[in-house]
């Protein structure tokens, strides 16, 4: 089997005609484990206590984009989901535990984000379509469009570690890294990094990755510098290890039509702003530092 590499240089030689996205529809079910979690937040104020943020829940349906099939729309609303994958719940489970080592920790946290960045591209990447020679006969074909990098933005310094495996899932990225750092009294963030270029081309696709959504300080600094650059909310998909929700209310106040992809939602974060139950400090526990 080719390797994405090897799929996109293969376009390049084959007569291609672009493709828009074909979403895939979802239809509201109960909670009881969809096939793709989604919850739906309106911009008002939650209570850390509460176990779950669970609005509105909805669940894909089998057919896929030959059926005509569309995903849900925001309408204006930030999305949040939780994909009920067993491999995510499992890798979700490695890094809670305080017993995990550093490298497999730092390992767990990378397979997560495979799963979860999965998860986000689907219905979302821009195709090309056309013909090529199989062994046997012709074919269609249809790749993701080369010239459309999707923009991945990892927080430093966990971030590195849930976006380390991206490249594995989208054949073509583009990585700038930004650093932020929370001070631990004021729990404010203060940017040590900034790699994002000053313009950001009208249409890019954006995926923040972030492993800890706690009070909201960092991923709402890190969105406010790429809506400066010329990205809209809707343009971004913010990829989270957990999640709380102070963060999230803080998120769907100021960024309607986001999307936020968790691996899981926790009900509270602490005076100190941890998580909880949580999983500790995503960075310290990667690097060891």
């Amino acid at each position: 089997m080719p390797s994405p590499s090897t799929a996109t240089a293969a376009a390049a030689g084959a007569p291609l005609h672009r493709r828009p996205c074909a979403p895939r529809r979802l239809t509201p079910a109960s909670c009881s484990l969809p096939s793709r979690a989604l919850v739906k937040f309106a911009p008002a104020p939650m209570l850390a206590h509460r176990p779950r943020p669970c609005l509105a829940v909805a669940r894909a349906a089998s057919a896929d984009a030959a059926t005509g099939a569309k995903s849900p729309t925001s309408g204006g609303q930030m999305l949040v989901f939780v994909p009920p994958h067993p491999l995510i719940k499992h890798w979700v489970s490695v890094l809670r535990n305080e017993q995990t080592p550093c490298a497999v920790f730092r390992s767990a946290m990378a397979e997560l984000g495979r799963l979860l960045v999965y998860e986000a591209s689907r219905d979302w990447l821009p195709t090309i379509t056309g013909e090529i020679q199989t062994p046997v006969a012709v074919s269609s074909v249809e790749f993701i469009d080369p010239r459309e990098p999707v923009m991945v933005v990892p927080i430093l310094r966990a971030g590195l570690a849930l976006a380390e495996n991206v490249s594995s899932v989208l054949p073509v990225t583009k990585t700038y890294h930004l650093g932020l750092r929370r001070d631990e009294e004021t729990l404010q963030p203060s940017i040590y990094l900034n790699n994002l270029p000053n313009k950001i081309p009208e249409g890019t696709r954006v995926l923040v990755v972030d492993p800890m959504l706690a009070t909201g300080g960092t991923i709402v600094a890190a969105i406010d510098l790429l809506i400066e650059r010329g990205v809209t909310s809707k343009q971004i998909k913010v990829i989270s290890a957990v999640a709380a929700p102070p963060a999230l209310t803080k998120l769907s106040n100021k960024f309607p039509g986001l999307h936020v992809y968790a691996g899981m939602i926790d009900s509270e974060v602490d005076e100190k702003g941890y998580i909880v139950p949580g999983l500790g400090d995503a960075g310290d526990r990667s690097f060891a530092t």
